[in-house]
């Protein structure tokens, strides 16, 4: 039986283009990085999130894997990704926004969307001072395929 509190992400699954801009680790500054995310079901309560992005130049993969747990009526989230980095992350969801949330010693990190039915605005932000001061990352868009 599908969980009713999973269904809630429902919007989410399918085929997206991905694009990362702003990202203050790449060169040159203003460059674009193609991708793509596929989100979907995993069993009856999980989703997965997979996002690519090539570009000849850069290339990078992450993956989230999105839970819920219903006694305690919140969103988790495990990343992982070609680094080999992986991250516990607090997520909500609804009235239009995503967000995930670390607060962990070596950092803290957030991501924070506006979802529409066809596109998603994103970026993701670190704070090295435990979330007094707060830098951008880099931008997401997902428009969808």
């Amino acid at each position: 039986m599908r969980n009713s509190g999973l269904a809630k992400l429902d919007g989410l699954v399918g085929q997206w283009s991905t694009t990362m801009s702003d990202a203050w680790f790449l060169e040159p500054p203003g460059v674009r990085v193609p991708g793509e995310t596929t989100v979907e079901l995993l069993g009856e309560s999980l989703l997965f999130v997979r996002t690519r992005f090539a570009d000849g130049t850069h290339h990078s993969e992450m993956s989230l894997v999105i839970g819920r747990s219903d006694p305690n009526d919140n969103y988790v989230a495990l990343y992982q990704d070609d680094r080999g980095v992986c991250r516990q992350y607090d997520m909500t969801f609804g009235g239009g926004h995503w967000t995930l949330t670390r607060e962990d010693p070596d950092m803290h990190q957030r991501f924070l969307a506006d979802v529409e039915q066809d596109r998603i605005l994103a970026r993701w932000e670190a704070s090295d001072d435990q979330g007094k001061t707060w830098r951008k990352d880099f931008d997401l868009t997902f428009e969808r395929a």
